[in-house]
């Protein structure tokens, strides 16, 4: 992995500048490729706002990918001392960076921290490199060192003076320690096993208690910066009689662990030193000697046994040994010293640390199987495999936790969602790592489902039934359409969007229409039964999505008949022109058919069912009509004494509520022969002038019969003699009258029942004289009903109708001429 290292000019010396230059050429050197690491170098105590390094040159990304992805810097711990300043895409210094205080006595120092990019997710790793300036001056722990030695030291005597204390490392730390004067001692550098140097003074030539009992020195302790820095401090020796052998420690350097959960005052080790000595001069005291700050409050040392013990609380994770520096004095004051070095045991004591360095609270319902949804980091403090974390994810959940990275994890999706089925969810993820017993830690993580379109807008039911009565008011509310949709918001609003078919020819619009919102079905017109029935028509259900789903269904209306129409008269036909007259024979018998009044009612149903009643008659005991048939008939025995002139009012009703009705006039004559009827309806006539050409007009009309029929006669023998079955149709075609108009018996009106509906052919037989309009009318035959045609004109004629059933389908009837006399 290729690194990019950047040095940063911390000050105007010389030396800096120089390094500067060097780093620079080395820099564009490495420039020539960008990696996900980068790797940059400044010097400690920069100031803040320093530069650090061109982030984004160096890795080759744009300034507005920094600023839509968020870039930001990530620490494990909650210091940070660089700054990136994502607009330029450069570092900066936070906060000024003692390098000392961060790393203490490490020689390589160095600050580790993740940029992270959202958007995609994007990872580099940065590290920092502290380099050290020499801006600590070697110090010693006190100002004078005051020394007892035996005037009976021996030449080669070594006495261990407190060594100066420099923070800086590399050149910058304590390099060289010099002794004024040197008349009767010199000094030694001793090298420890950490590469560590203290200053033995060793006695040159013996000393004289008588000569000079006090002796004063000046200790100079230089580093190796540039410019150089140094400390002093003045030794006071006091020249003491004869203890001539100085304690000895029975090993230079004394190792030992303890675990980082000891107790205060377990035991560590314990240190030991012999005296050849004897008496006072032989009694070792020990102590601690250039101890780092805060040692002495972890560690105690027995200064009578040598024991060391636990003072104070011990972490692995703050510190994983300790060095210590112990004197054995005797009571002459002759020093050894030795080193103590502390292994600290880890244990597992540190749940696993969880922080989410990017998280989307909220995904589509599509989102497909494998998207990150967040990234996690997982840090335990802990060594070893108490430091080793796996993490899990709660049951029954559609999400999975992977490791990307070292002690990064990513949370994606591992099936499909569905917010209608789960809107949400709280992932917990629990982090555990190895250690007896193992340690974990959890984090909770809720998770919104956002809804997609996905839904089609449901009925319910495949069809609607909806009944209405005809003559409706226009805008009346039918029935009303209901379609649920699971979806939420804009995807739920269903609108209701009416289908365009015909209904009849028409629209279905023009009939219909559908309330968008509320999908209440209204009529837009009023409707009528007798026109239509029933009609169907389909509507969509439609949602607000994008794109939009719909689906539909079919809405079945049913139109009620109500009783808007009244009956209407058939026969007999109302007429202003001529006056219709039934003819009744004086010799009927009770029972006796006089005619039958034909009436149809548009309604259906009970509407349409007719009943017959007789409202008026010039003799109510003469005549009676049937209910359900309107068949007028007689209902005694006609006598002489009954008048020739009968009329009757027939009402016609309904079964509807309320009922409908309608009359008609009927009017019967009850005679045995023509003129007499002639004379009883002769004031039906319209005027005088009128009836005095009535006879000219009969005679008229007789002449002209009586020519039709010997013309005919002759055409018939013709015929005969030719071709006689020519002759017979020939016959039958002349013979024919006038019928009535079909007009008067409209299809589809059939006798079922007593539906009241004519369905028979009347034939009449008339004879006739040559006469004027006094000849007399004779009846050939009995007849069940007769007809008297009573022409203004003057003409008079007869016709004799037989009645004969006729088949259902056919509703006209017939009248047909048989023979004249």
């Amino acid at each position: 992995m290729g690194l990019i290292r950047l040095k940063i000019e911390p000050s105007k010396t010389k030396w800096i500048m120089k390094w500067q230059v060097q780093c620079f050429i080395v820099s564009l050197c490495c420039l020539k490729s960008v990696f996900s690491n980068v790797r940059y170098s400044i010097p400690e105590e920069m100031t803040k706002s320093s530069f650090v390094g061109n982030f984004a040159q160096d890795l080759g990304i744009d300034i507005k990918r920094l600023v839509t992805g968020k870039a930001r810097i990530f620490t494990e711990d909650s210091r940070e001392y660089i700054e990136l300043i994502r607009d330029k895409g450069i570092l900066v210094v936070k906060e000024r960076i003692d390098r000392e205080e961060l790393c203490g006595e490490a020689s390589l120092c160095a600050i580790h921290f993740q940029i992270v990019l959202d958007n995609p997710i994007e990872f580099h790793r940065v590290t920092v490199e502290i380099i050290d300036v020499n801006d600590n001056a070697p110090v010693f722990p006190n100002n004078e060192l005051r020394l007892e030695i035996s005037e009976s030291a021996l030449p080669g005597a070594r006495f261990v003076l407190e060594s100066a204390v420099d923070p800086d490392v590399g050149v910058n730390t304590l390099q060289s320690y010099t002794l004024r004067p040197t008349d009767n001692f010199i000094l030694q550098l001793q090298s420890q096993p950490d590469s560590s140097k203290h200053v033995e003074m060793v006695l040159q030539t013996q000393l004289d208690r008588e000569k000079q009992e006090e002796i004063s020195l000046l200790l100079t302790a230089a580093d190796g910066g540039d410019p150089q820095m140094s400390g002093t401090v003045k030794i006071h020796i006091t020249v003491l009689d004869a203890n001539d052998n100085a304690p000895v420690f029975t090993q230079r350097i004394y190792k030992a662990s303890i675990a980082e959960n000891a107790i205060k005052g377990t035991l560590v080790t314990t240190v030991s030193a012999s005296d050849d000595d004897k008496g006072t001069n032989a009694h070792v005291t020990y102590s601690l000697s250039h101890i780092k700050e805060g040692l002495g409050e972890i560690f105690y040392l027995d200064p009578n046994t040598g024991e060391v013990k636990v003072s104070g609380q011990i972490d692995f994770e703050k510190t994983k040994h300790y060095q210590m520096n112990i004197q054995a004095k005797d009571d002459g004051g002759l020093i050894d010293s030795s080193k103590l070095v502390i292994e600290v045991i880890d244990i597992n004591d540190n749940s696993p640390v969880i922080s989410v360095m990017s998280f989307s609270n909220s995904v589509p319902e599509d989102t497909l199987p494998g998207t990150v949804i967040a990234v996690i980091n997982v840090h335990d403090p802990d060594a070893g495999s108490n430091g080793h974390v796996h993490c899990s994810l709660n049951e029954n959940i559609p999400f999975k936790v992977t490791s990307s990275s070292n002690r990064f994890y990513s949370l994606t999706t591992e099936s499909n969602l569905d917010r209608e089925t789960q809107p949400e969810y709280n992932i917990t993820i629990t982090a555990s790592d190895e250690g007896v017993p193992p340690l974990s830690n959890t984090l909770t993580l809720t998770l919104k489902i956002l809804d997609v379109n996905d839904n089609v807008p449901d009925f319910g039911k495949s069809s609607y039934k909806a009944h209405v009565i005809e003559n409706n008011t226009p805008g009346l509310s039918i029935c009303a359409v209901m379609a649920s949709d699971a979806d939420l918001n804009q995807n739920a609003r269903v609108t209701y969007i009416l289908e365009e078919t015909t209904v009849n020819g028409a629209p279905v619009s023009s009939y219909i229409s559908v309330n968008c919102e509320s999908g209440v079905i209204h009529a837009v017109r009023s409707l009528d039964y007798e026109q239509i029935h029933d009609f169907q028509f389909r509507v969509k259900a439609q949602d607000g999505g994008s794109p939009p789903l719909s689906s539909n269904v079919t809405i079945q209306i049913y139109i009620q008949d109500q009783n808007d129409n009244s009956p209407q008269i058939l026969y007999p036909v109302q007429s202003g022109v001529s006056l219709v007259a039934e003819m009744v024979a004086r010799s009927a018998d009770v029972g006796y058919l006089v005619t039958k009044v034909v009436a149809v009612d548009a309604d259906s149903g009970q509407n349409a069912w007719l009943s017959y009643k007789l409202l008026k008659a010039t003799d109510r005991a003469l005549f009676e009509v049937g209910s359900q048939n309107g068949e007028i008939r007689t209902s005694r025995q006609v006598s002489d004494k009954d008048a020739v002139k009968q009329r009757l009012v027939v009402v016609v009703e309904d079964n509807g509520q309320p009922s409908r009705s309608a009359t008609v006039n009927v009017n019967v004559a009850v005679a045995d022969s023509f003129p007499e009827v002639l004379s009883e309806f002769s004031d039906f006539t319209h005027d005088k002038d009128y009836n005095d050409s009535l006879t000219f007009y009969l005679v008229l009309s007789l002449a002209v019969v009586s020519f039709l029929f010997i013309v005919s006669v002759i055409v018939l023998v013709s015929v005969k003699v030719y071709r006689w079955r020519q002759s017979r149709l020939f016959y039958k075609s002349n013979g024919n009258l006038p019928v009535i108009p079909s007009a008067y018996y409209p299809p589809r009106y059939a006798d079922v029942g007593a539906t009241g509906t004519l369905q028979h052919v009347y034939n009449y037989e008339v004879c006739m004289t040559t006469d004027s309009g006094k000849s007399e009318y004779r009846y050939i035959r009995p007849v069940s009903q007769n007809l008297v045609n009573v022409d203004p004109s003057g003409s008079e004629t007869m016709r004799h109708v037989e009645k004969d059933k006729m088949p259902v389908e056919n509703t006209e009837s017939s009248v047909e001429v048989s023979s004249y006399c």
